[in-house]
């Protein structure tokens, strides 16, 4: 089973519609560009997330 996080990562790869290409290449053929909004996005979830918690 994932983790939250890795799901959450797959989840916001594939809005942006890069998972064809991480499902072709793997992780490491993403570009810093990718990556980072990847990231960006994936913690921004996550700390609106926490917020809610609280």
């Amino acid at each position: 089973m994932l983790k939250k996080e890795e799901t959450l990562k797959l989840q916001v790869a594939r809005e942006l519609g890069l998972m064809d290409k991480v499902v072709r290449d793997g992780w490491k053929s993403l570009s810093a560009k990718e990556t980072g909004r990847i990231g960006g996005l994936v913690s921004r979830r996550q700390k609106r997330e926490n917020e809610v918690r609280l």
